[in-house]
């Protein structure tokens, strides 16, 4: 699936979504659907978010905390939202390569 249909801001957001739901610790997986459920977002440490073994800006992770974005990722059929407690991205939204991941993912020193 293309990825035009999403801002800058939708398209980080969901990169870094895609990222947390392969992390075991803060998602649960529905093997039949195929989607995935994160009951919590990372927060800001510094001038960054861990994101797993990786940091990420501030800058790129601001979506995370943004009901607008997650309403708009739900409006797109790539999530859905229970703001703030859950999001669910659909076996759809999984599937986007979004190409950003690289981007905004580094290693973290700490």
């Amino acid at each position: 699936m293309a990825p035009t249909r999403l801002n800058k801001l939708q398209l980080r957001t969901l990169a870094l979504l895609q990222e947390l739901a392969e992390q075991s610790d803060m998602a649960s997986a529905n093997e039949e659907t195929g989607e995935v459920t994160l009951f919590q977002m990372p927060h800001a440490h510094g001038d960054h978010v861990h994101v797993g073994r990786f940091s990420v800006s501030n800058r790129f992770a601001s979506g995370l905390s943004n009901a607008n974005v997650w309403a708009a990722l739900e409006r797109k059929g790539l999530a859905r939202a229970n703001w703030p407690q859950s999001i669910t991205i659909t076996a759809e939204g999984l599937a986007v390569k979004t190409g950003v991941r690289e981007d905004m993912l580094v290693e973290s020193d700490h």
